[in-house]
């Protein structure tokens, strides 16, 4: 989420919209938006509604909520996801900006 936050001024120059979404509850959500003044969107998801809408995995070995990552298109449209097997398992930022311009083209 940090990286997002250090790397947010180079999606809004691609007019791309960010959307955080976490496990967190709402309160403990919010607390951390406000810490670290996160200029993007964040959703708590402590019902886990959103998770399972887009079946995203839980591995409870590793740390909870694997990463998952989406890019959708202003029609709605879904145009990439990478669901990460760990933590760690998460794209760089330079390939997410490189498929946004890709999309352009399309």
């Amino acid at each position: 989420m940090m990286q997002l936050h250090q790397d947010y001024k180079k999606f809004d120059e691609k007019d791309t919209i960010i959307v955080a979404i976490g496990p967190e509850k709402t309160d403990k959500f919010k607390s951390f938006w406000d810490e670290y003044k996160l200029e993007f969107y964040g959703i708590p998801d402590e019902s886990q509604s959103i998770l399972k809408l887009y079946d995203q995995k839980i591995n409870i070995f590793k740390l909870g909520r694997m990463p998952a990552q989406m890019l959708i298109d202003k029609n709605g449209v879904l145009k990439y996801d990478h669901f990460g097997h760990s933590m760690k398992d998460i794209p760089e930022t330079s390939e997410i900006l490189d498929l946004i311009e890709s999309m352009k083209l399309d």
